[in-house]
């Protein structure tokens, strides 16, 4: 079969290119609480979303865009194992930078890195390589649930020390829905979710933030001042939007009240400002955006593009609506950043790059590819 390609798939890029532009106005709008609050210029705030995550994320959507995406499975290990490491380089001291109780990023002089970003692209390229390397033997518990468990405990060794619970469960559940796509048996499912219910168990009595947050899911108002204070105020930035927003730049919540405004709060923000209208609207684009990258998955005729697909979109589809759910009160919050959105150039960068893999496989939809 030959491998010219098609041109890539034209709606994901338009819905991709929407939400990073009409995300850097939102970003720009709830930027200015900050600037008010902390005195920042808005050029040092924006140099690493506009820099790093838009200019280079483009550069770097574009470039992956055209690199035939079969060829990842040939540097898969090294790439899983090259981005771990560089997770884990964190706590190396004098390297590893920490803030607010966390240790997740590397200080590069000029800017930071936040290296987990980059470690769900190295974990989806394995992934996808090996269960389409075992395509038929998924079910066996020795090339299927062991491989898997190792694999998600390697990340989860790595990124719980940290802490970045977040980050890890969200990996995790991109992890299951490749294992799931692969043909997992429904046994070894049932025996992973049992185990997620339990590793949750235990972080909740062991980790007092992450009860903190269960409990503040379970009643915001008992603590309004302390732990149910950001949802709280994200609420009330959420409801003041009405129908159709007071309007752009216009919110009140992001000057004085709503903690990381530019961070896992923006959707209060841009809720206060477009209202329910705007927050519709930016829901449906990313349902479109899981839908469009689900359709690309199931028409792609290998495994390991379906699958590489499948991972990437699940992350942002995951993370998305784990932000916008905690915002409203129907999800604990999480901390996690809005996908396309949120303050992060890190993030953004990292999340173009998977999706301009996305677009290569895209290229060869309804083409059977040959090993």
């Amino acid at each position: 079969m030959s491998k010219k390609p098609k041109s890539v798939d034209t709606v994901l890029l338009t819905i991709i290119v929407i939400m990073v532009a009409g995300g850097f106005m939102i970003f720009s709008s709830a930027s200015l609480g900050l600037m008010a609050r902390d005195g920042a210029s808005f050029a040092s705030v924006a140099l690493s979303q506009f820099l790093f995550g838009i200019v280079g994320g483009g550069v770097a959507l574009f470039v992956m865009s055209n690199i035939y995406y079969r060829n990842w499975r040939k540097y898969a290990f090294y790439i899983f194992i090259l981005t771990l490491t560089l997770t884990a380089a964190v706590f190396i001291p004098g390297i590893g930078l920490s803030h607010g109780g966390a240790t997740r990023w590397l200080d590069l002089g000029f800017t930071t890195l936040q290296p987990s970003e980059l470690l769900k692209i190295g974990f989806v390229i394995y992934i996808a390589t090996w269960f389409s390397g075992m395509h038929g033997r998924v079910r066996d518990w020795r090339f299927g649930l062991l491989p898997f468990v190792v694999m998600v405990g390697l990340v989860g060794g790595v990124m719980l020390l940290q802490p970045d619970t977040d980050t890890f469960l969200i990996i995790a559940a991109a992890g299951m829905a490749m294992y799931i796509t692969s043909g997992a048996h429904w046994r070894d499912l049932a025996i992973i979710i049992g185990a997620g219910v339990c590793m949750i168990a235990v972080l909740a009595f062991s980790r007092p933030y992450v009860m903190d947050r269960l409990t503040t899911f379970m009643n915001p108002e008992d603590d309004p001042l302390g732990s149910g204070y950001q949802i709280q105020q994200s609420l009330i930035a959420v409801g003041s939007g009405g129908t159709f927003g007071r309007g752009f730049g216009q919110s009140i919540q992001k000057f004085d009240y709503l903690p990381e405004a530019i961070g896992d709060s923006v959707f209060a923000v841009y809720a206060e400002e477009f209202g329910f209208v705007g927050t519709i609207l930016l829901v449906i684009g990313y349902v479109s955006f899981c839908l469009r990258g689900y359709r690309i998955a199931a028409h792609t005729q290998d495994m390991f593009g379906s699958l590489l697909v499948v991972g990437f979109v699940t992350i942002v589809t995951i993370q998305a609506f784990l932000n916008i759910g905690a915002m409203v009160g129907i999800a604990p919050l999480s901390g996690l950043p809005l996908p396309f959105i949120s303050h992060g150039g890190t993030a953004l960068f990292a999340t173009l790059a998977a999706l301009g893999i996305v677009l290569n496989v895209s290229r060869y939809q309804g083409r059977k590819q040959t090993l």
